[in-house]
């Protein structure tokens, strides 16, 4: 079987990235995006969606945290796309749920080629140490862009600000391991294409 696996550059005046992804890896990361908190979930990401994952990125943290997270996202897609190819036999659809003390996330994902985000998530804090909130979303819409999926994420409950965010990685971890999966043989779709 072909190796299922991608490299993507991206050099911006406000960020410099490098990444590499195999999609039938065993969850092993090497995640430096100079944003601790991104980092840590990157790793839940990685870890929980069976993916290996390299990433390193450079960014104008002087400014804030946005560019640096919304380019990783940018790049994670196109890197999912790219170790995809014609997605013949995988899974294409996935969905998890998952506690995290008094949060709960809900995920599901479909690989279908088209870019969706839904998000409906409420946070107890617009910062998560020095990481704003906000910019756990715009990493998601940037994701499921560049990586052309749906994506639909809900947290119907939770107070904590971190378990909220950290229940939400995993989630999309569950669910894209199982997307990604190789389930056949077949494009699964009665359109012949994803």
């Amino acid at each position: 079987m072909k190796k299922r696996t991608a490299a993507v550059e991206r050099k911006t005046k406000e960020t410099d990235i490098a990444i590499t992804m195999n999609l039938d890896g065993q969850g092993r990361y090497d995640i430096n995006t100079g944003v601790g908190f991104f980092d840590h979930m990157l790793t839940h990401l990685s870890k929980h969606s069976g993916i290996d994952l390299t990433v390193s990125a450079k960014g104008d943290l002087e400014v804030d945290a946005h560019h640096t997270v919304e380019d990783t996202g940018i790049c994670l897609g196109e890197a999912l796309c790219q170790a995809l190819g014609e997605k013949k036999g995988i899974g294409r659809f996935g969905s998890a749920v998952v506690p995290m003390e008094d949060a709960k996330a809900e995920v599901s994902a479909d690989l279908s080629g088209r870019p969706y985000l839904v998000y409906h998530v409420g946070y107890g804090s617009e910062k998560i140490g020095e990481f704003d909130v906000q910019c756990v979303e715009e990493f998601w819409r940037a994701f499921s862009t560049a990586g052309k999926m749906n994506l639909h994420i809900e947290v119907p409950y939770g107070t904590n600000s971190h378990h909220i965010a950290e229940a939400i990685f995993k989630a999309v971890g569950q669910a894209l391991g199982k997307a990604v999966a190789i389930t056949g043989t077949e494009i699964p779709s009665t359109k012949g294409l994803l």
